[in-house]
This record gives structure tokens, C-alpha cells and sequence, in this order.
């Protein structure tokens, strides 16, 4: 990790994403979120009083700052070589969570009574770093863990790495301007285009790497190759695009909302039956949301399954194959090449999924052949 330049680069985005009186006087004259770098002598101290030799990524982000604010949007203040400590000399009411884990360690040997704390001020939650816990590299396992949200902690091989996530969670809430916000639009771009070239494995990690930035078009792009392969994921995708503060502007009028993914909505809700369960679309109606009602007042039907070149040979295959889902799945594989985007955001034809017969015979292999063919 070349530390430096990468912190850099956070420090400028956090500065100008910060609203009005949010930067410390220190921060907004130095454009910078952490501290002057930690002496080697201050780390070798640190580490004679610890009894341990920090991790190597660890060592060297003291080396280049010696603490940290804003770690991504919990962590207000990582801890410095001057107060860092063992979690259960510091705040030892955490080690209640062991018990609530899968494979709870022993009382005396588990993460949290061996864990050296390194966050200083969050949001109901801590920053840990694992002795016990090291890989090849000598890097330490690194924990976050959060109250409000109710969830076993979450492991990353190293404080590198776990800095990476704190580092995207702030791009996804705050969407700053900048290098990184572009770099992962044009990810995204290259995504779209690998997936019409059917490489689906490539531009569904690509996608995924970009939703954790808060790329809103990635979540459209990749929730169409889900409905195909892995449906409750697409599902809850589907749900999120939906919600109001990720909505894409425009995405309720667009032609792959509305002759693609409402098609499928429909039918969501009809096969909903289970009555404390809600469709997506019932779901969307929680709060004031006109735009979801007058989604209901639409006459639901089967629309077209694209341009009229594949539409005529996918309604060929279902006269023909309808009884045989290996039939007509083989059928609409080889009709594929003819099938065009409705719009620019526009990489599967979700719109098969909204008929009755199509939806029936889906698996995963037949959805992941389908994907895995050039189209366009």
C-alpha cells in the first residue's frame, strides 16, 4: 500500500464533500485528515509497551499518520501510537459479542480478549485489529463491528484492507467528486460493454467492486444479469434502485423500467402470496411515494420481448417449444445475437422473465448460458 498518495486522495475528497462548519480549521487548511506521521521510535515504543510488532500495513500507515479521522462515515478518529491498547483493557464490554458468533473463541483466547483496539472516537462500534489471526504476509485480521447494526462482526485480512471498505463506504454515502468517483464510472462503462459481449463473470465483479462505491448505474447494470442467475440478490437490488434515496432520476419513465423491469415487478406481486410478505412494488408504497401509486394505475400486460427481429423469434419458440423448457430455452439462446437494448443501460432481456412460461423453466445454468453469449 502505497499510503501516502492514497490518503491523500481521501483527504482531498472528504474536504470537498464536507458540508458547511464539518471541517476541523486543521483539515481545511492542510487538506489533509490525518496527523504529522509517527517516528520509528514512537512505533518501537509502542510496540515494547504492547508486547508485539504491529502488522506490516498497519506499521506503515503510524509511519505515514500517526491516527486518522473520518474513517468512513462511523469511525470519527482512529487511535494514535501514543493511546492505542488491548480491546479488553479499554473497552472490554465488547467481548459480550463472542458469545453471539457461530464458533465463540474460548473466554481467555478469542479476537476480543486478544484484540489490540485501534479506533478512538465511532459511532456505537470499534476498529480491531487480530494477533491471533495472521496470514502468510503477516498481516492481522481486521475486525469493524457496530451495535445498531445487529450483525456478527465483519473480518478483512488486514488494516489495509480494512481501510479500503471504510474508503468506499464514504464514496458510497457521500459520492464526492473526483479521480475515484470517474475511474469507477468508467469501470462501470467497461462492465456494460463485457456484459453485452457475454462476459459475464468479469463485468459482474466489476459491477459489484463499483456498487461499493455508490455507482448507481452499476446496481442497474448488474441487477438485470441477477434476475438471470440469482434472483433474491437481483430482488433485493431491485428494491434498492426503488427506494428513494437511490432512485435513479428519470428510471421511473425510462423504457428498461418500464418495458423490462416493471413487467417483472407485475408479476413479483402477483406470485407474492405469502401475507406478511410484500412484492417489491408494495413494498416501495411505505411513505409518500405518488410515483409508486401511479405505478398500480398502469394496465398490467405482456409487452413486446424487444426489437421485432427477436420479439418474432422468441414468440416463434413459444408456439413451438412451450412444453419443452430445454426447447425453448435452446431456441431463445440461438435468437439471442438478433436482440438489441431497448436503451443505452439496457444488457439482458429481463423482459422474458415477466412470462409466465419463461419464469417457470428459469435456472441458473440456463439464465447464466443465456448471459454468457455476445449479444448487441
Amino acid at each position: 500500500m502505497e499510503w501516502r498518495p492514497w490518503l491523500s486522495r481521501w483527504s482531498e475528497e472528504w474536504v470537498r464533500s464536507a458540508e458547511p462548519g464539518e471541517l476541523e480549521p486543521e483539515v481545511a487548511r492542510a487538506r489533509w485528515l490525518g496527523f504529522a506521521p509517527a517516528t520509528e521510535d514512537a512505533v518501537a515504543a509502542a510496540e515494547v509497551r504492547l508486547g508485539c510488532r504491529f502488522p506490516p500495513s498497519y506499521r506503515e500507515f503510524l509511519l505515514t499518520t500517526d491516527g486518522w479521522r473520518q474513517a468512513g462515515q462511523f469511525v470519527w478518529k482512529l487511535r494514535d501510537t501514543g493511546n492505542l491498547g488491548w480491546l479488553r483493557d479499554i473497552e472490554p464490554f465488547w467481548a459480550e459479542w463472542e458469545d453471539q458468533t457461530d464458533n465463540p473463541g474460548p473466554a481467555d483466547d478469542n479476537r476480543f480478549s486478544r484484540g489490540l483496539l485501534i479506533s478512538l472516537e465511532a459511532d456505537a462500534g470499534i476498529l480491531f485489529l487480530d494477533p491471533g489471526d495472521v496470514n502468510e504476509a503477516g498481516e492481522w485480521a481486521a475486525y469493524s463491528l457496530f451495535s445498531w447494526r445487529a450483525a456478527p462482526p465483519s473480518r478483512f485480512e488486514s488494516f489495509a484492507e480494512l481501510m479500503e471498505v471504510l474508503y468506499a463506504e464514504f464514496h458510497r454515502m457521500r459520492q464526492p467528486p473526483g479521480e475515484t468517483r470517474d475511474h469507477w464510472d468508467a469501470e462501470v462503462e467497461r462492465a456494460r460493454l463485457d456484459a453485452l459481449a457475454g462476459n459475464l463473470d468479469e463485468a459482474g465483479a466489476a459491477l459489484a467492486k463499483a456498487e461499493e462505491f455508490g455507482r448507481t448505474r452499476a446496481t442497474v447494470l448488474r441487477a438485470q444479469l441477477l434476475l438471470f442467475t440469482q434472483q433474491y440478490e437481483a430482488a433485493t437490488l431491485v428494491s434498492r434502485l426503488l427506494h428513494p434515496a437511490f432512485l435513479p432520476e428519470g428510471f421511473l419513465g425510462d423504457p428498461l423500467f418500464t418495458e423490462e423491469f416493471l413487467p417483472w415487478l407485475f408479476r413479483e406481486h402477483e406470485q407474492t402470496t405469502m401475507p406478511w410478505r410484500n412484492s417489491i412494488l408494495k413494498s416501495a408504497l411505505i411513505g409518500d411515494r405518488p410515483e409508486i401509486h401511479r405505478l398500480f394505475d398502469r394496465q398490467a400486460h405482456q409487452p413486446d420481448f424487444g426489437n421485432p427481429e427477436f420479439d418474432t423469434l422468441v414468440r416463434h419458440a413459444l408456439d413451438t417449444h412451450a412444453d419443452d423448457p430445454d426447447a425453448l430455452w435452446a431456441a431463445v439462446s440461438a435468437a439471442l445475437p438478433r436482440w438489441r437494448p431497448r436503451t443505452a443501460d439496457h444488457v439482458a432481456p429481463v423482459v422474458l422473465l415477466a412470462h409466465p412460461i419463461f419464469a417457470a423453466t428459469l435456472t441458473p445454468e440456463r439464465g447464466r448460458t443465456l448471459l454468457t453469449q455476445p449479444r448487441s
